[in-house]
């Protein structure tokens, strides 16, 4: 099976092509030129492209933002008409969703505010498509190869962690082994619609920052209060301060087994290499 990545030069991409065998990359080169033949024999399209959201906001970022997701996606979704590609799997991410309240795939609420927008508008570009198409909502990603976990690691080694404001806000993650197995599990299992990518257990923060730090043997007593982050990263703060409390209902209701479901089990492979 040949599978086509765009966006495999970052986080996740980056660990997903090395999961498949044989894999053609679509690179910003391509899309700037909309130069798409490469992808006509492929069986598979993942879409994992977008600029980095935890970052200072302004008008320029949040386009970069915006554009780096939606642009990508259409351009994509036309290529797919000249292509023999059978299932087009795009990503998305639990920021669609509203603050605070348990939600599914059957009961979801989405948010008015600028990342709930804008998965909802990515979504919507990708199901233009006229093959079968899966959305994933991906959680936080955890590993400390990359993302958050990665820009976490130094303070919280140091003894400098904390909860981020009262620690009492949801955290809905995805550790990065289950992620990748999620993607060849919607493959071999032919999934379509919208999934949840994420552990069958959101924590608070204050239980990711005690685990965290009991894992790594560090006191952590430094909490990092709202307003601090909102003078660093403006309107991008909420990225950081939202509470999102997402449950993947329907993969568990297709059979996927998660391995690394608790924050404990998913940090202590990621931290100390216990594999299961």
């Amino acid at each position: 099976m040949k599978i086509a990545i765009a966006g495999s030069s970052g986080f996740v991409g980056s660990w997903l092509k090395k999961s498949f065998d044989d894999v053609i990359e679509i690179n910003r080169v391509d899309f700037k030129n909309n130069n798409f033949g490469k992808i006509k024999d492929c069986d598979i399209l993942i879409n994992l492209c977008g600029a980095p959201i935890i970052q200072r906001w302004n008008k320029k970022i949040k386009k970069e933002i915006y554009d780096s997701r939606i642009q990508t996606t259409k351009k994509l979704v036309q290529a797919l008409e000249n292509s023999n590609i059978k299932h087009f799997i795009s990503t998305s991410a639990v920021g669609y969703y509203k603050d605070e309240e348990l939600f599914d795939e059957y009961n979801a609420k989405n948010s008015s505010d600028f990342l709930g927008q804008l998965t909802k508008n990515w979504e919507s570009e990708a199901l233009k498509s006229e093959i079968p198409t899966t959305i994933l909502r991906f959680g936080v990603v955890l590993d400390k190869s990359g993302g958050a976990l990665k820009k976490m690691y130094l303070p919280f080694s140091l003894g400098l962690g904390g909860n981020i404001d009262d620690g009492k806000a949801w955290f809905s993650w995805i550790d990065l082994y289950d992620l990748l197995s999620i993607f060849h599990f919607v493959i071999e299992k032919k999934i379509t619609g919208t999934l949840n990518a994420t552990s069958p257990n959101p924590i608070k923060n204050e239980e990711f920052t005690s685990t965290f730090a009991k894992i790594l043997k560090k006191p952590a007593f430094l909490p990092l209060p709202e307003f601090v982050l909102k003078i660093i990263f403006s309107e991008g703060a909420q990225a950081l301060t939202s509470s999102k409390r997402v449950v993947p209902k329907k993969l568990m209701e297709s059979g996927f087994e998660f391995k690394y479901e608790t924050i404990n089990k998913s940090l202590n492979r990621s931290i100390n290499g216990i594999i299961l």
